[in-house]
């Protein structure tokens, strides 16, 4: 068996046994997206810092739990373990420096959804043998990527606007992860 064969079916394994961490993740990305839509305009801005702020961190609390977990079981548990730390640093800094403007929240979620995309899109690529589905979390990489990529060419957008953009993108995601947490724990289910 070759190093990546192992190494992709270790990270089937990992995401398998813990299919339910991609579900709460997927969960609290949804409730994200919806607590955006529901919030008055007025208020929204701060609220979305403070939100995010808990989202990028529990999402990366579970990210860093679920490498932990699986670190004897696989060799290469460090990416699961970036994305998290990734999340974790953002929700943090959001905490941290609360007086952020709305142009700085915009570029440093922005990085930070590029950086997780790619890091999904890697994921993905390693499972792509492994497990039917695996577009889900290809196409949660591309969509975070394009996400970012669209909050860096419009810095100038209205903080409604933007508000919107980033509730949908956390609603789609959260989607997206709850689908593919139910493929995975089918296959924890088959093995």
């Amino acid at each position: 068996m070759e190093p990546t064969d192992t190494l992709q079916k270790q990270l089937v394994g990992a995401l398998s046994r813990n299919w339910w961490v991609l579900l709460l993740r997927g969960i609290a990305s949804i409730i994200f997206g919806l607590m955006l839509w529901t919030l008055p305009t007025e208020e929204s801005v701060e609220t979305l810092i403070l939100v995010f702020g808990i989202f990028a961190f529990v999402d990366g609390a579970l990210q860093v739990w679920t490498a932990i977990m699986e670190r004897k079981e696989r060799d290469n548990w460090v990416v699961l373990m970036l994305w998290g730390v990734v999340g974790i640093a953002a929700g943090i800094m959001t905490f941290t420096v609360p007086g952020l403007t709305a142009v700085a929240l915009l570029f440093y979620i922005a990085v930070w959804a590029i950086v997780k995309g790619v890091l999904e899109i890697i994921a993905a690529v390693r499972l792509r043998k492994e497990i039917a589905g695996e577009w889900l979390l290809i196409l949660g990489g591309i969509i975070s990527i394009l996400f970012g990529g669209f909050l860096m060419s419009n810095p100038a957008a209205g903080a409604t606007a933007l508000i919107w953009v980033i509730a949908m993108y956390a609603f789609i995601f959260g989607v997206l992860f709850v689908a593919l947490s139910f493929k995975l724990k089918g296959l924890k289910e088959n093995a």
